[in-house]
């Protein structure tokens, strides 16, 4: 592999940091990214705020208006809803090929990352309201060893990107994921137990519910909630 220049080195850690600040919700969807507000936040060039940016754009993250600049993407329950649909039909594919040709080390990283999970600190006493950082990052990192060994790059990248938008839009839900009565942790163990099983038509089955059950709960708060939840950011 050729090593990567300096360049090349910051131009990832920039898209990264962007990416993580979106997904936290630093700017609210629909924000402009402004370049040179940008420029100055994470002190380097508008050049390499711009690439990222464009690679974003690709990721689904960002969106590039014509002779309008850059922002962030704006937020719809129809969307959430295809959204969701393409990740529990995605997510069934790369996970069936993952436990067909998953090794032992492959099952030993999963318990890893599940063992992370379940120790991280879901909700912090001063932001009850949404998901720490931590466990937003051990979350996805879960999800994505789940499909990592199916050994299809393309597929690995479409599943990153739809958790990405998941993210995005569980961040803005405010606290209508908190209203369901569910047991999260359960619902990781159950997968994790059915994935080590080599059950790959349960686990598909775990995956939706899981999916499905958190997009219900967006639902039941509603468009209104979401946006009431925009505007005390927008005020704060």
């Amino acid at each position: 592999m050729a090593k990567m220049t300096d360049s090349e080195t910051l131009s990832k850690h920039i898209r990264d940091a962007l990416r993580n600040d979106i997904l936290e919700g630093r700017w609210a969807p629909g924000a402009k990214l402004q370049l040179t507000h940008l420029s100055a936040h994470y002190e380097t060039s508008s050049t390499v705020i711009r690439e990222a940016l464009t690679r974003l754009v690709g990721d689904q993250l960002v969106t590039l208006r014509p002779n309008r600049g850059f922002f962030v993407p704006e937020l719809s329950l129809a969307e959430l809803s295809d959204i969701t649909e393409m990740r529990c039909i995605n997510e069934s594919l790369a996970v069936s090929l993952a436990i067909e040709r998953g090794p032992i080390s492959w099952e030993s990283e999963l318990i890893a990352a599940h063992h992370t999970l379940e120790r991280t600190e879901r909700r912090s006493t001063e932001r009850p309201e949404v998901h720490t950082e931590a466990w937003n990052k051990a979350h996805q990192a879960f999800h994505a060893k789940l499909v990592e060994a199916c050994g299809v790059p393309l597929l690995i990248n479409l599943t990153c990107t739809l958790s990405d938008l998941t993210q995005l839009y569980g961040r803005w839900a405010g606290s209508a994921t908190r209203d369901v009565k569910r047991d999260v942790d359960k619902e990781h163990r159950q997968i994790l137990e059915a994935a080590l099983a080599r059950n790959s038509a349960l686990t598909s089955t775990l995956l939706r519910k899981h999916y499905e059950t958190t997009l219900l709960a967006v639902k039941k708060a509603g468009e209104v909630g979401m946006a009431s939840t925009l505007a005390e950011a927008s005020a704060s």
